[in-house]
């Protein structure tokens, strides 16, 4: 059966809500250290303040209190482990808590602990000892990075190669507009299976093959409910390129990021992540900014198909610490 003008109808107006939801999640990411109030957000969103907060609630599951609450919470234990400049006070008001005692009651309800002790198990847990180059077995303390120079941004202009098999550099990218799809659920092979059976369809219809891809992780597997962790998959696109299926629209943000390459399968990608994240990442320096972390699929990146193994760069947002 051949769809219908009505047919068409529906998913353009089902489209356009997707885009708006969206586009007031990011907002809410963007802007946890704000004031997100209703009417603000209904705002955002083009809605009317009087149904907007039933629309999210029926799109996202969860109250706008909830939600603000929860990613504002998830958020500070990111900053908590990435971020071990800042005390807890300081990532409780960068994360929009007006004090430290609601920061520590919202944490515990979460955690089932206080914020500090939480940082100091987790870091204790997760971090292993990151090994020293210098004749290829001494250990070096966290902290301890040899800087040749400083950039024009403040960063180490040294090539890392600090964590075991993982080759770290620092890069600049522009901005990159593209359309994307959301995949919303556990990470790992799920997102594989949502590449095969959504994306590669899609790309192959729009002859979109060739196009360099990216996917990007909005959410900590070690921190998010899995069931609520959001993942992009996004092909390299001009924002008026005309393409079926009403993808979602965006530009990714440019700047500087830690670069490390990756091959590997969907079952074992979450270990490098950690790897770069918990065992690099705490003794290079640098520390993470708010832009979302991404895998680079460059246009010649290997797939084999019989074994699932697939070639990437994973790219996270840093900055001095």
């Amino acid at each position: 059966m051949k769809p219908t003008a009505g047919d068409a109808g529906s998913a353009a107006s089902r489209a356009e809500y997707e885009r708006r939801i969206h586009r007031v999640v990011a907002h809410i990411d963007a802007h946890l250290d704000a004031a997100l109030d209703l009417e603000t957000l209904a705002a955002v969103a083009h809605f009317s303040p009087f149904h907007f907060h039933r629309l999210f609630v029926a799109w996202t599951g969860e109250t706008l209190a909830d939600y603000v609450r929860r990613r504002r919470v998830e958020q500070a234990a990111v900053r908590l482990l990435a971020q071990p400049g800042l005390s807890v006070l300081q990532v409780a008001l960068a994360v929009g808590f007006g004090s430290g005692e609601a920061f520590a009651r919202a944490f515990r309800q979460r955690f089932g602990q206080p914020p500090s002790r939480w940082r100091e198990a987790s870091r204790d847990a997760a971090v292993p000892a990151m090994p020293d180059r210098k004749n290829g077995q001494v250990l070096r303390k966290a902290g301890q990075v040899p800087v040749d120079g400083l950039d024009d941004h403040g960063l180490p202009t040294t090539r890392f190669d600090e964590a075991p098999l993982m080759n770290v550099t620092l890069i600049e990218l522009p901005p990159t507009p593209v359309a994307y799809f959301r995949y919303v659920g556990p990470y790992g092979p799920p997102v594989g299976r949502f590449w095969q059976e959504q994306m590669a369809p899609w790309m192959g219809t729009n002859q979109l093959f060739g196009k360099p891809r990216y996917g990007v992780s909005l959410d900590d597997p070690d921190i998010t409910d899995h069931a609520r962790c959001r993942y992009d998959a996004c092909v390299e696109l001009a924002l008026d390129a005309v393409v079926s299926g009403s993808p979602l629209r965006a530009v990714l943000p440019g700047g500087r990021y830690a670069s490390t390459p990756f091959k590997g399968t969907v079952d074992t990608i979450n270990e490098a992540w950690r790897a770069l994240l918990r065992g690099w990442l705490p003794g290079s320096g640098l520390q993470l900014d708010s832009r979302p972390f991404l895998e680079h699929y460059p246009v010649d990146a290997s797939y084999d198909a019989a074994s699932g193994t697939f070639e990437c760069r994973l790219c996270i947002p840093v900055t001095p610490l």
